[in-house]
């Protein structure tokens, strides 16, 4: 007898939590879910959403990464550096147990770059860079331009945070950072690359899909009334 999804090893919980929602909120949420799935009370999970437009540091951020207007930013526990969500950018936050973090890096990576393809756009790992990006042109004085962004924690073999798509967010709202850290390179999104409007909601069922191919589970819909009474 095939094993219900939440006894299911394979299984990836999707977990659909809409746009504008308070970075604090998912971050409370995501808290929750870690700590539940460390006990054994939570087989794996995604969270899946558009953010009301935030700044966040990771770590690794740097005085002069951070916006020199004095625009508020929230501190995270994750790896990386400064970085901006908000409308218009996929931001999926796995709640995973992982062995291996490279790897596990990786198919976030991969996750982004078979997205991209689906939409008609090559997006491809940098050696320096993180995250994927669309390749510049020298000849041009065209910078590479990044696509999404990784930015990870993992805690007793469980993850938290995850990546961030531009879809089709403003890019005038990195203009206050240095996303990642890098002042050499652009910010882009499937929507600039391919020249016609992708929003979130279009991009979302195959990010879904892409993810838990990466990952090598099977997804299926989990409503967040349903993710709290567990």
């Amino acid at each position: 007898m095939r094993p219900t999804h939440g006894d299911d090893p394979h299984a990836l919980a999707v977990v659909r939590l809409g746009v504008d929602v308070p970075y604090e909120q998912a971050w409370s949420l995501q808290r929750w879910m870690h700590a539940k799935r460390i006990a054994g009370e939570l087989g794996d999970a995604v969270l899946i959403l558009e953010h009301a437009p935030v700044y966040t540091a990771g770590r690794r951020t740097l005085p002069a990464d951070r916006p020199a207007d004095g625009t508020p930013v929230v501190d995270v526990d994750r790896g990386g550096r400064v970085s901006w969500h908000g409308p218009g950018q996929l931001v999926a936050y796995p709640i995973v147990g992982v062995a291996d973090v490279t790897r596990y890096i990786c198919a976030l990576e991969e996750t982004m770059i078979q997205v991209c393809a689906d939409f008609g756009v090559t997006g491809r790992r940098v050696p320096g860079r993180p995250g994927v990006w669309a390749a510049g042109d020298v000849s041009l004085g065209l910078p590479d331009r990044q696509l999404g962004a990784v930015g990870i924690r993992v805690a007793r073999g469980v993850t938290m945070h995850g990546f961030a798509l531009n879809c089709a967010n403003d890019p005038r709202w990195f203009n206050r950072i240095a996303p990642c850290g890098l002042t050499d390179a652009g910010v882009s999104s499937l929507s600039a690359e391919t020249g016609r409007r992708i929003v979130v909601e279009e991009v979302v069922p195959i990010a879904e899909k892409r993810l838990a191919e990466a990952l090598g589970m099977e997804p299926y819909d989990l409503h967040e009334e349903d993710l709290l009474r567990r």
